[in-house]
């Protein structure tokens, strides 16, 4: 694993916990000392780790990278390891955001066998949603396997590489999305009276209850806003007001532009 982050140690975990990682058979590469201490087998390069890697694989070639790093730092990691892995048809995890399989190999070494995947923040508490594609040179063996290590730490969907953008900028960047609708909710109970620690108690345990309720009825969103929204009531002057504006739309718009600027990170821009 090549960096230590929060993202990083929640993959570890969740590894060993579904046994799909063995502690002594993985090391992390981070150049902080205070997040090596977090992990079993632990190195300040990527080198290192690299070397590591070889050492404990032996013979079988079998071993696997994941990228745990940021997107600027992998121009770096290329550097540092010096094409190194060219030519050894490693498998490579990436979970780099706006980062194509194609640009992973022309920069570690060509003939990796290149999987993407994109987790959400809620992975840290095991709640994640993950995509998984294929990218350059994978095979169906290598995206099982990524699917099997982030099942561990949430939902797993399996998509084209091409759908990566829209996959981040739904779920991806969705957990902010909920956090703005929570947040302005609280503005606005506090607004209407409320005390602000209490104004976010109530929403905070009002969005957990409509999320297990969807979650556990299985019915679709649509559905569930119908069956609260009695006609002439509360909630129908609310959604009134939503629907008068152009919510819909505006979440539209917003995830068009996430999955726009997805794509113009991943040239370059």
């Amino acid at each position: 694993m090549i960096g230590g982050g929060n993202m990083a140690r929640a993959i570890y975990a969740g590894g060993f916990e579904s046994g799909a990682l063995d502690a002594d058979r993985v090391v992390v590469a981070d150049p902080d000392p205070a997040k090596r201490e977090r992990f079993a087998h632990a190195v300040p390069t990527a080198m290192e780790a690299i070397e590591r890697l070889e050492e404990i694989e032996g013979a079988s070639g079998r071993g696997v990278v994941l990228l745990a790093i940021k997107p600027q730092a992998l121009a770096g990691l290329g550097e540092e390891l010096g094409g190194r892995l060219s030519d050894s048809g490693r498998a490579v995890l990436t979970i780099l955001a706006g980062t194509p399989s194609g640009k992973v190999q022309r920069t570690l070494g060509p003939g990796l066998r290149v999987v993407r995947v994109m987790p959400n923040t809620p992975v840290s508490i095991g709640l994640g949603m993950s995509a998984v594609a294929a990218g350059d040179g994978a095979g169906e063996e290598d995206a099982a396997f990524a699917e099997r290590l982030f099942a561990a730490i949430g939902d797993v969907v399996r998509i084209g590489e091409p759908q990566m953008d829209a996959f981040t900028a739904v779920a991806g960047s969705g957990p902010a999305y909920v956090f703005y609708l929570a947040e302005a909710m609280a503005a606005a109970a506090a607004r209407m009276g409320f005390e602000q620690q209490t104004a976010e108690r109530i929403v905070r345990q009002t969005i957990a209850g409509a999320v297990g309720l969807m979650e556990r009825s299985g019915e679709e969103p649509g559905a569930l806003r119908r069956a609260v929204t009695s006609p002439g009531g509360t909630t129908a002057a609310a959604i009134e007001v939503m629907e008068s504006s152009g919510m819909l739309e505006t979440v539209v718009e917003a995830l068009r532009a996430a999955k726009a600027r997805g794509a113009e990170l991943a040239r370059g821009g």
